[in-house]
């Protein structure tokens, strides 16, 4: 079947009586002994739970999902389950939150070498005896900068590395990257999956159940930050539509990016849409699409940028993304004094509103700055 039928069709077990056309949510905590699928407690498994994980694993062309209640809780889970001792090989341009968490929850614990990842030659500069993780974000959050997974991941086998990306921005409707080399995919649900700015959530997808696999159920079992039932109803109930939405998505950010392009107070536009983005071709070699999010950079600095996001109207100055509707912030104030994203530069996630409501809403505020 072809991914919008397995979006909506995959992930609804049918298995009340009654026979309803969406599967029920079901909200006990315990299960009585001996039932049909092995489920004890609903920390360790509940069928919403895995109606979403079949769900996902099946979009990503992986054998197994595993979904956590946040895209944090997800990414973390993969530095829970490596060895003391190990060397991580890190984006320097990615979602700060990932990279707090390897930084300070895992410092001590793990040691991590923040490279470019759009330049081989510093991955394989970077390469120690003990790296056991090339953890790559492509799209880049928030300077869209891309990777090639392919090659990255001839890298990560020669170095015998697991290699895992981050796929939020691109989701399985752009891009798979189990089917280009990579071990493990990531995603951050709350995003494009949910769609809609009200369901927090995490998932990792495995290309095969190995022993480091099972390491990582352990701490989702264990560790015990899963998603509630009520949300992974929600989250599944939301993917039917994500590949209609991501159309529209990527649609609307090439307009806004051709837009920018061209405006004589945009000192430089990152979309990799876009020909004059130096990781044009290889996304058009590993994508079908491009991506809803566009930042730009604002001539007049970071006090400019911020006046242009005081007077928009229709775009949210808000974190996050992946929503209908469009976002707008200056990423370098929400980082904190240590990010290296340029102070002015602006991060849009472009939602599903009508474009030309869009430009005339970007005009008038570019026309008061």
């Amino acid at each position: 079947m072809k991914f919008e039928t397995l979006a909506i069709h995959k992930g609804n077990k049918i298995t009340d009586r009654n026979q309803p056309v969406v599967q029920p949510i079901t909200l006990s905590t315990t299960f009585i002994h001996g039932n049909e699928e092995g489920i004890l407690y609903t920390r360790a498994g509940n069928p919403n739970r895995s109606s979403l994980e079949e769900l996902i694993a099946v979009l990503e062309r992986g054998e197994d999902a595993a979904a956590f209640s946040s895209g944090n809780a997800a990414g973390t889970a993969v530095y829970q389950a490596l060895e003391p001792g190990a060397h991580i090989i890190a984006p320097d341009d990615m979602y700060h939150g990932l990279h707090n968490s390897m930084t300070m929850l895992f410092k001590g614990i793990h040691e991590v070498s923040f490279v470019d990842m759009s330049n081989l030659d510093a991955i394989k500069a970077a390469i120690q005896p003990n790296t056991k993780l090339i953890w790559i974000e492509t799209p880049s959050n928030p300077l869209l900068k891309v990777t090639d997974i392919r090659k990255v991941s001839e890298i990560a086998k020669e170095t015998g590395a697991l290699l895992v990306c981050d796929n939020t921005f691109a989701t399985p409707v752009l891009q798979n990257p189990l089917l280009l080399g990579a071990d493990i995919v990531m995603h951050s649900s709350t995003k494009y999956f949910g769609g809609h700015s009200d369901i927090l959530g995490g998932a990792l997808v495995t290309k095969t159940k190995d022993h480091f696999w099972e390491k990582i159920r352990t701490v989702q079992r264990v560790g015990g930050a899963v998603p509630s039932p009520t949300d992974c109803y929600w989250l599944t109930r939301s993917i039917r539509s994500l590949a209609y939405r991501m159309k529209g998505h990527v649609e609307h950010a090439m307009i806004l990016a051709e837009y920018l392009l061209d405006h004589p107070k945009v000192e430089k536009v990152h979309y990799p849409g876009l020909k004059n983005h130096p990781g044009h071709e290889i996304a058009a070699g590993q994508m079908s699409g491009f991506g809803g999010v566009v930042s730009f950079q604002v001539k007049g600095g970071a006090e400019a940028a911020d006046l242009l996001i005081e007077k928009v109207h229709l775009f949210a100055n808000a974190t996050s993304l992946g929503g209908v509707e469009s976002l707008i912030e200056r990423r370098a104030s929400v980082e904190g004094p240590d990010t290296l994203t340029p102070p002015n530069l602006i991060r849009v996630s472009v939602g599903l509103e009508h474009t030309d409501d869009l430009l005339e809403d970007l005009e008038q505020a570019f026309s008061q700055i």
